[in-house]
């Protein structure tokens, strides 16, 4: 009999996720159609040499390469970033070019550049993006800034919800403005007084911010529909986008959103018990935020970029008792679900690697940056699956010998017992075609398993 989902390990719900890929349903229900026998088998081996490198097993035949691209596609079809957020179709067109000049093992969809006009419409103050702060050729900016004041942790804590519909989102989207003047929706219990609860829907401002979020929403469903789009026309070709969904470490929520940097170091030393209140309540959302995802999805990897754990900018023992125990438990909180935590440790991740060993066995996939992969291998390859680290820097001055010889190192040292997976460590917008063409077609020929 089979088991039920709830009575399987994390193990078997990964494997379970992982057959769903490998035997793909069409909307209906029907075994889905590929473009060739060719290109369903290649569709296959692809999906298979990521799930064995995850669980630490050597692929059947090679080394897996994914090289992951900020707006490189769009770039190197000669496109702006900007043409990429406000033409859906050029955006898609760039992509499926990318995928289908360069072959990888996996792609994470186009979505990168993001829907502009959605921006547009919602007045989005967090980031600058071509047009609206940068020029049209450059990549979108965060606006770092203290979007949430010492005295609200206690808003957050008791109430996250509340927190972030009433408070955060009315400063960081304009046309949003109008929502912190709605009410408490939890003290709406009795008939006694209800109706004054109301009121604030019935005021134009109000209104207006919800006319905004109506037409944001429609162009949010324009823009998901493209990049459904290509990536069913790339799945028909042979081409898995297994990424699920994207979800943070609780500091980096703090850190990077709410707080700003100077914010959250000053209260690591100021109001530490408030820091670790806060990050403890959204946990639990952090995690729903990936499974809700996959589950829509129906892909497992849930993407996690690490943006204040880096080596230097916290000490050790700042790591440990800040960073990493929220972190861990919103992993753990995915693994148990049978999705797979993908982490991105951006900068350095050297002084790291003996705390995040501190994981389940063949769960995670780590893309490691500066970090010294021959080290990493030694400390964590028992433990989680590697994917990196070709330099940005060599992908666009180096040369496709520079690229392979740096290639042969990691596949001789860092992929031989399997458990890695060639790529940059670092997502990138501009880079030589020739470097990237030869990292792939390099672990393609040299990566193969005697």
């Amino acid at each position: 009999m089979e088991k039920k989902w709830e009575e399987m390990s994390a193990g078997e719900k990964q494997d379970a996720r992982f057959q769903k890929l490998l035997a793909p349903k069409d909307p209906d229900g029907k075994d889905f159609k590929f473009q060739s026998p060719e290109a369903e088998k290649s569709y296959k081996d692809r999906i298979t040499r990521i799930k064995d490198a995850i669980q630490l097993e050597k692929a059947p035949d090679r080394v897996p390469v994914c090289p992951l691209p900020n707006m490189f596609p769009y770039t190197y079809a000669g496109l702006t970033v900007q043409e990429a957020m406000y033409d859906y179709d050029k955006c898609v067109a760039a992509f499926k070019k990318y995928v289908l000049d360069f072959e990888p093992d996996m792609h994470i969809g186009a979505s990168g550049p993001g829907p502009g006009k959605f921006f547009e419409i919602l007045d989005y103050k967090l980031y600058a993006w071509p047009g609206h702060g940068v020029a049209p050729a450059s990549s979108y900016q965060c606006h770092e800034g203290e979007y949430m004041k010492v005295e609200e942790y206690d808003i957050l804590i008791t109430d996250p919800s509340f927190f972030f519909s009433n408070v955060y989102l009315p400063r960081v989207f304009g046309a949003l403005e109008p929502w912190s003047m709605l009410p408490l929706l939890p003290g709406i219990v009795e008939m006694y007084g209800v109706a004054f609860n109301f009121i604030p829907f019935g005021l134009p401002p109000v209104q207006g911010a919800y006319k905004a979020l109506f037409e944001a929403g429609a162009e949010a469903l324009k823009w998901a529909m493209a990049m459904g789009g290509v990536d069913g026309e790339l799945k028909i070709l042979g081409f898995p986008n297994i990424l699920g969904g994207f979800t943070k470490a609780p500091f980096d929520i703090i850190g990077d959103t709410l707080r700003g940097s100077k914010g959250i170091i000053m209260d690591m030393y100021r109001r530490p018990d408030k820091l670790l209140q806060a990050m403890e309540a959204i946990t639990p959302i952090m995690i729903n935020m990936g499974l809700g995802a996959a589950r829509h999805t129906g892909n497992p990897l849930i993407f996690m970029p690490l943006h204040k754990g880096a080596d230097g900018f916290l000490s050790d023992e700042q790591y440990r008792k800040f960073y990493w125990p929220t972190f861990k438990q919103v992993m753990v909180g995915l693994v148990e679900e049978g999705c797979i935590p993908f982490p991105a440790a951006e900068g350095g991740y050297n002084t790291r690697l003996q705390v995040i060993k501190d994981l389940p066995r063949g769960k995670t996939l780590w893309m490691f940056d500066q970090t010294d992969l021959v080290k990493a291998k030694e400390i964590v390859g028992d433990t989680l699956c590697i994917l990196g680290n070709v330099p940005s820097a060599m992908l666009s001055l180096g040369t496709p010998k520079d690229v392979k010889e740096y290639c042969k190192k990691l596949i001789d040292i860092v992929g031989k017992d399997g458990g890695y997976i060639m790529g940059n460590g670092a997502f990138f917008d501009e880079a030589k075609a020739g470097n990237v063409k030869a990292m792939l077609d390099f672990t393609k020929e040299y990566g193969v398993y005697k």
